[in-house]
Order: C-alpha cells, then structure tokens, then sequence
C-alpha cells in the first residue's frame, strides 16, 4: 500500500508511521516530492489500512492490486527523474544514447564519441560484454573494451552506459560504467537485478524479447525492492510472427508505461528493427509518443563493423536524425540538446 502523508508533516509523524509499518513487518521505501512525503509498504500483511489513515499526519492510504508496488505511477504520481551528474532522464529533455554495438579499440571509440557530442547525444553506447545467440560469435573485449570507453567519454564529456551478464562482472566493471544495462536476455535474471539492487547507480532496463509491460515493470521491482530506485526502463521491441524486421517495436508500450509507472522510459530502435534505414523512422516515432530518451547504435564505418553494422547508422545519419528529432521534440513541448 501507499501512505500519503500531507503537505507540511512533521519529520516526527512521518517516522511515526515508518515504525508502525515496520512493526508490522512491511519493509518500507520512502519518496520526498516537491509538495510531501510518500511511504510506500512492501509486504504480504493484510492490515486494515484504517489504523493508519488516523494517524497524524496521514493524508490518505491507498491500496495498491498491482503486483508492482514500488513502480507504480501510486508511489510517485510526479515522475522519478534520474539524474546521472548533469544529465536528467525523464524530465522535460529527450536524452539521446549513441554509439557502437561493442567497443573496438579506443580510435573507435574516441571518433564516435567526438562525433555523437558534436550531434548532442549526453551518453555513449557500447558493449564490452557481449551476449550473442551463438557461441561462436564474438563475445566482446570485457574491462578492456570499457577502459577504452570510459577514456572516449571522459575526453568528449559523456557518460557511458554498458551492459553487464552476471554478477561477476560488477565488480570489476562497474568503476568504468554511469549507467548499467540488463539486455532482453536478462531481463529476469532476477540475481542479477537483486544484485544491482544493492548499488547505488542507475540500471537501464530492458524488455525481454517475449515480455508484457507487466513482465517488465515486475523485473524493476525486483531492482528497487533492495533499495535502488534509479531505474531506466528501455523498449526494444519483441518479437513476433513479422520477419521484415528484426523484432517488432511496441510504441504503445510507451504511453502504457507512463501510465502504470512513474519510472522513465526510452526506446531502443536499433535493436528494435535491426535495419538500418528503418531506424530513423522509428526513432521519429517514439519521440512523438512520448519516449523521454533514445539509445541508438551509430558507427563511423558500419560496413567493417565487428557486429550489428547493418543496424548501425552512419555518423551524417545520427546527425540528420538530431536534427530531425528535436523539431518533434519541440512540436509535443520537450527539448533537446542542441548540437555544437
């Protein structure tokens, strides 16, 4: 359930209520808005939620049905905002995410870089640990691919988002990473999100190939439920019995996320086609539908890339596709970062 409490309560009727809940064995997350405070209870107790709403300081009580409590658009009916040092995700600006499928050596990651900040993207892509379908497909260069990354960012004034398999790439990774990204595949590796739970950085999630939203927002339950609420949710389209494009992307999952959650979500289209001249089109869709961000593969030689090249765009094509996007940007009341 969700307690809201009401505007002006005291510290000491909030902590009032934080003890009555935990005595009874809720574990409880709080959210401080702008105008008060809510306390969101996570826990298998019926009560009757009477005894708390004539507590002091208690607006009202609401009983969630949903099986995801704490991403629940009920726990934070503004809108969580992420903040990643000077960069927002889910505020007024579409923030875009641009680079190579996987990390080549830094030359390749230094030229992207410079040319994705130049477009306006605020983070750089890339993937050092590669989960392939096949075995014998190459897997990527690890700590020593994100090494080069973070030296690309650092020098073009980026953040870098990357994705991570299992729990023992964490800790040796996560120094190198702003953002940590659980690809489709593990979208319910629930040890691994229990796991990212525990830290304090942000998680960019995305949906699994054969996932529900529901699906989706219960696997950011799983992250939040230990105590990190920096969840990027990501559509990258799912698959179905269309074979023109490489999954079919669902833009109706958009506004349906902004519904049921407060949690921010972007779209990957890249990955969502897999064609490369159907990426802009779509790119174009999800930010009219309301997309607070992109993460976009982008290549400076897409022909010679190590994989997913014919889904990367050329660096003239991200340009125009900026360009593009922050005309749509502007018409439905958002903003972009301009380019240099």
């Amino acid at each position: 359930m969700v307690i809201v409490m009401k505007v002006g309560a005291s510290e000491a009727e909030i902590s009032n209520v934080m003890r009555k809940l935990e005595s009874q064995g809720f574990a409880v997350h709080r959210s401080t808005g702008v105008e008060r405070t809510i306390l969101g209870a996570v826990g298998a107790k019926v009560v009757d939620i009477r005894d708390y709403e004539v507590l002091e300081g208690v607006k009202e009580v609401i009983r969630i049905t949903q099986p995801f409590k704490l991403a629940s658009r009920h726990f934070r009916p503004e809108g969580s905002v992420i903040r990643i040092r000077d960069v927002d995700i889910g505020g007024p600006e579409v923030v875009v995410m641009a680079g190579p499928c996987t990390i080549e050596n830094f030359e390749q990651s230094e030229r992207i870089a410079a040319s994705v900040k130049r477009a306006g993207a605020k983070v750089i892509r890339g993937g050092a640990f590669k989960p392939r379908t096949s075995p014998y497909s190459f897997q990527g260069h690890g700590v020593a691919g994100l090494k080069a990354l973070r030296e690309a960012a650092d020098k073009h004034s980026l953040l870098v988002v990357s994705e991570l398999m299992e729990q023992c790439q964490i800790a040796p990774a996560e120094p190198y990473i702003d953002i940590i990204q659980v690809g489709a595949r593990n979208m319910q590796n629930f040890g691994l999100l229990r796991d990212l739970g525990q830290l304090r950085k942000p998680v960019l999630l995305k949906r699994g190939m054969a996932a529900t939203v529901s699906d989706l927002l219960l696997s950011a339950e799983y992250v939040m439920s230990e105590g990190n609420h920096q969840v990027i949710l990501c559509e990258r389209g799912i698959r179905t019995f269309e074979t023109h494009t490489r999954n079919t992307l669902d833009i109706s999952a958009i506004p349906v996320v902004h519904k049921l959650s407060h949690l921010p979500i972007i779209v990957d289209p890249s990955h969502a086609v897999g064609i490369r001249d159907k990426v802009a089109p779509v790119s174009r869709a999800a930010v009219a539908a309301g997309a607070d961000g992109l993460i976009v593969e982008v290549h400076h030689d897409p022909d010679n890339a190590i994989c997913d090249g014919a889904q990367s765009l050329f660096l003239e094509q991200f340009d125009q596709l900026m360009n593009e996007l922050r005309l749509i940007a502007a018409a439905i009341g958002r903003t972009m970062q301009p380019a240099a």
